[in-house]
């Protein structure tokens, strides 16, 4: 009687702990929002602020004004390319397909979802694509608003183009989003319209000689390296997507190729992202394998645009020569005594995360100290470590839609030796950067000596215009072994039975 009412106890007790693993796992589910996992199509206002709650931002220049500010800054949210368009719908003929097999194997169609059951591309009736769409223009025209309140004293001259200049690219999404930016900025300054706005001047190179904010598309060399790095991000994603594909094929019942699988969750980001439905292609993943197919993703990224290869962002160094004489002119007008209006006050550059990104990466950021030295050594760095590890490196944090970098020059009048100083902000939040000991400032001349300086050895013609064949040819064993040594690295493995961590 005993042994029975102790086995009653125990499922009982078991029971509990289910229930109670299950709550927990339906909590941690229903808090997971799938479009701050969105790599580099997440939307500015959903992601800007996820931060390092551990960082403490410097008070050292609380008794300092701020007397210019350089901003790089992203496009804001656009419509999928006419490319992509195709695709999608070409995907709704795919989907027919599918489950006319399945109906004709005469298997039930109750695992299916009801979206998908004759689904066509909510874009099926655009021709063209790529465009800044409105959500896009209020990130930046928001943007322009919160820069002006944060930094009245830069920001109080009469309008000018000397005073603030005004650059993007020639891709009409770029200037599409400096000029919201600008109706922003200057919103009540001027006479035009019930608003007060006022006509400013936006400035671009021509594509093909555009290397200060297109510098990637003039880059001849970076374009052989691009190309040569496919198979490697293919190899990297490849195991993802056989894995996924193979427990969306086993769920849902359909036949999805690894193909359709990445078709689906390009679909679930455009959707999430650009009409904020997360209901359709998104519900068909898990959080965890959102999670997988975003590293992915950020591992994309980081091979081809970050720190997986110096060139990606050493191209970008005529965008930091631009950004460091231009926080030199303001330190002369200040110790010369300039009028006021009569130099540069801020300059405002508006481009793409192929811009955003390497110049993130010349400055260090997103980096642990250790890693910051590899660099300037111009050693490479590991890949980031795989879910549910935790990263630096993440897409919709490094260069979300509207993403941006200010670097805020400041004149200090206190005892120190130093009088001027540079505060790095990321996505308006001030960030810690490993060549100014972790903080988020310091001094304008330590700022140029350990995280300028060793990047300008380099020449953007000789960089880009030089023949890799024999370099590329010599150096891949050793892209070769560094891929295979992470791959089996004991650092990246989660479980004794895992061969790869992928």
């Amino acid at each position: 009687m005993l042994k029975n009412s102790m086995n009653i106890s125990l499922l009982l007790f078991l029971q509990v702990v289910l229930i109670a693993i299950a709550v927990v796992h339906t909590i941690a589910d229903e808090s997971f929002d799938v479009r701050q996992h969105l790599s580099t199509v997440s939307r500015y206002g959903t992601v800007k602020d996820i931060a390092d709650d551990s960082f403490v931002p410097s008070q050292n220049l609380d008794q300092c004004t701020p007397i210019h500010l350089n901003l790089v800054a992203r496009h804001g949210t656009r419509a999928p390319t006419k490319k992509r368009l195709r695709e999608l719908e070409a995907f709704a003929a795919r989907l027919e397909v599918l489950v006319r097999d399945v109906k004709e194997q005469k298997q039930s169609l109750d695992k299916i979802p009801a979206w998908l059951m004759g689904w066509n591309s909510p874009w099926n009736r655009k021709r063209t694509g790529g465009e800044l769409i409105s959500e896009g223009e209020d990130e930046l025209y928001n943007l322009g608003i919160r820069v002006r309140e944060r930094f009245p004293s830069l920001f109080s001259e009469e309008y000018h183009p000397d005073i603030y200049s005004i650059k993007a690219t020639q891709v009409p999404r770029a200037s599409a989003s400096a000029v919201a930016f600008g109706l922003g900025l200057f919103s009540g300054k001027g006479k035009l319209g019930p608003g007060g706005h006022r006509a400013f001047a936006v400035t671009s190179e021509s594509r093909a000689s555009d290397i200060v904010l297109r510098f990637h598309d003039c880059c001849q060399s970076y374009k052989n390296f691009r190309k040569s790095q496919e198979p490697t991000v293919k190899n990297l994603k490849e195991p993802i997507l056989d894995e996924i594909t193979r427990e969306l094929v086993r769920q849902y019942g359909l036949n999805f190729t690894k193909q359709d699988v990445s078709t689906l969750w390009f679909l679930c980001r455009q959707e999430a992202s650009l009409l904020n439905i997360t209901n359709q292609a998104c519900s068909l993943f898990g959080p965890a394998q959102v999670s997988l197919l975003e590293w992915a993703d950020d591992l994309e990224l980081f091979v081809l645009k970050g720190y997986g290869n110096s060139l990606n962002y050493r191209m970008g160094v005529p965008l930091l020569e631009d950004v460091i004489q231009s926080m030199e002119q303001a330190i002369k007008a200040k110790e010369e005594g300039y009028a006021p209006g009569s130099y540069e006050k801020a300059s405002l550059r508006f481009a793409h995360a192929e811009t955003l990104l390497p110049f993130s990466c010349l400055i260090g950021l997103f980096l642990e100290e250790s890693e910051f030295e590899l660099i300037q050594r111009e050693q490479t760095l590991q890949y980031p470590p795989k879910p549910p590890k935790t990263r630096n490196w993440r897409g919709s944090i490094v260069a979300p839609f509207a993403g941006n970098n200010m670097l805020v020059l400041y004149s200090c009048t206190s005892n120190n030796s130093n009088k001027y100083f540079v505060r790095v902000l990321h996505n308006e939040r001030p960030i810690p950067i490993p060549g100014c000991n972790g903080s988020d400032s310091c001094p304008f001349e330590v700022f140029k000596e350990r995280i300028v300086a060793p990047h300008l050895k380099h020449d953007y013609n000789t960089l880009c215009n030089t023949n890799l064949e024999q370099k590329k040819k010599d150096s891949s064993p050793s892209m070769f072994s560094r891929m295979f040594g992470w791959i089996f690295s004991p650092r990246n493995a989660d479980t004794p039975t895992q061969k790869v961590e992928l």
